[in-house]
């Protein structure tokens, strides 16, 4: 069955979009029908942040394409930096040259090429002068989509490149003179800090589910507003969001964790719960009414991504149950189970001791559970405590094992039931106790633990 053949059939057989997004999506005009600019430059960039991206790779790599007659142009979020007077992170190129005729060009200049698994989608990386990796991709069609994955068709149109974007801020190009292509008027909608899909939201979506929540992340990045969204696009949102079902929750996890890490994370987290986008990703029955509470006291504190999650999760189990779909990095999802046990009260003769005691009795990293008690004390919103915490300096527990060897302790279980009688010794009388005196107490605990 030929391409041609299978788009036909698709369009003939669903014609209603609204009711096909568990099935196979294929372009069709009607979302080609977009208003677009006749002239697509719309400006010509001459900053200092602009300049600062010619490194000699980048010069070579301009010069290598431009041997070979290929046009090749800077894409995504680099544009998008530049554009507000940022600084690029990462530069991604675009180009009209096929993945097999930068092939042979590179092979041909004897540059070096890497992460080949690209290729099936038009990507090829390059490792110019042995010192920098670029993306260059291919510009491409997405001819047949279900959600997740898409089969591309390489083309030399820019402007249909752009079509196939998720987000028109993201869908503006930059030559290397500083001109910068805009299609779908992202330069307009970066200015007024507005996040809009390219042409219509429902097939952008039903492109790539992921895109419901890379939506969520580039307002975090990009709105001066916390609830300045469109109408229409969280409708459309709302009624696409089953299809985060099938997304991988690692795929999730990375956007949603940028998303917290941005503007406006407590109050684009209740907007996703608004839209049902809590059960398809993995969270249990929210805890709002903790959730609310968490914002209002520490909302300022710059809370880590998991101190969020944290916030809506009930109990230990609700943690296992999120990290089974998003799949946490270990430490995020031992931070995860540090907060929810550790966030209740806690009564003690000095109210940093309890937390003290967490770091020096600490079965993980005491790094770690430095890092964990930090965000426990941010959870409560106790900035005095927090302040005490962070001037607190980690003492060194004075005792070793030569010096209990050396008196009388015997190896085995009395070994660690000593050293932690004198380690919590230790800790009740704020370290001040010097080695020599807690090697007095040793006869005393060994004779109690024999009684035992």
């Amino acid at each position: 069955m030929n391409l041609v053949f299978l788009k036909n059939l698709v369009v003939r057989s669903f014609r209603d979009y609204s009711n096909i997004s568990n099935l196979k999506r294929v372009r069709t005009r009607r979302d080609m029908e977009i208003k677009t600019r006749e002239d697509p430059i719309v400006l010509k960039l001459d900053t200092a942040e602009f300049h600062n991206i010619f490194t000699p790779e980048v010069i070579d790599l301009k010069k290598l394409f431009e041997k070979y007659q290929y046009e090749i142009r800077i894409a995504g979020g680099a544009v998008r930096d530049l554009l507000l007077g940022q600084p690029a992170k990462d530069l991604d190129f675009a180009t009209t040259a096929t993945p097999q005729q930068m092939k042979e060009m590179f092979t041909a200049e004897n540059v070096r090429m890497i992460n080949m698994s690209g290729e099936k989608h038009g990507t090829i990386t390059p490792r110019i002068n042995d010192k920098e990796n670029f993306e260059v991709t291919t510009l491409r069609v997405d001819i047949v989509t279900d959600g997740r994955h898409a089969e591309v068709e390489f083309t030399k149109d820019w402007k249909l490149d752009a079509n196939r974007r998720d987000l028109t801020i993201n869908s503006m190009f930059l030559g290397f003179d500083g001109s910068v292509y805009d299609y779908f008027y992202g330069y307009e909608d970066l200015m007024k800090r507005k996040v809009a899909f390219v042409g219509d939201p429902d097939i952008r979506i039903k492109e790539d589910f992921l895109r419901i929540m890379r939506y969520f992340r580039f307002y975090g990045r990009i709105s001066e507003k916390p609830d300045n969204h469109d109408r229409h696009t969280l409708d459309v949102i709302k009624q696409n969001a089953e299809g985060l079902q099938g997304v991988s929750g690692e795929r999730i996890w990375m956007e949603l964790k940028k998303t917290l890490q941005g503007n406006f994370a407590g109050d684009l987290l209740k907007t996703m719960l608004k839209l049902d986008i809590g059960k398809y990703i993995g969270l249990p029955k929210p805890n709002l009414e903790e959730f609310e509470g968490l914002l209002k006291r520490s909302e300022h504190l710059s809370l880590h991504p998991m101190t969020y999650l944290a916030g809506l999760l009930n109990t230990i189990d609700d943690v296992t149950i999120l990290h089974a779909r998003l799949k946490f990095s270990s430490y995020e999802r031992d931070m995860a189970y540090f907060i929810v046990e550790h966030r209740p009260d806690k009564d003690a003769s000095r109210p940093l001791l309890p937390y003290e005691k967490l770091v020096l009795n600490t079965k993980i990293k005491q790094k770690d559970a430095v890092d964990y008690v930090r965000e426990v004390l941010k959870y409560r919103g106790d900035e005095k405590l927090l302040d005490m915490f962070n001037k607190w300096e980690v003492p060194r527990f004075p005792m070793t094992g030569k010096l209990l060897k050396e008196n009388g302790v015997p190896p085995g279980k009395m070994y660690g039931q000593i050293i932690n009688k004198l380690k919590e010794y230790w800790i009740e009388q704020e370290y001040k106790t010097s080695a020599e005196d807690l090697t007095k107490l040793i006869p005393s605990l060994i004779d109690e633990c024999k009684t035992k």
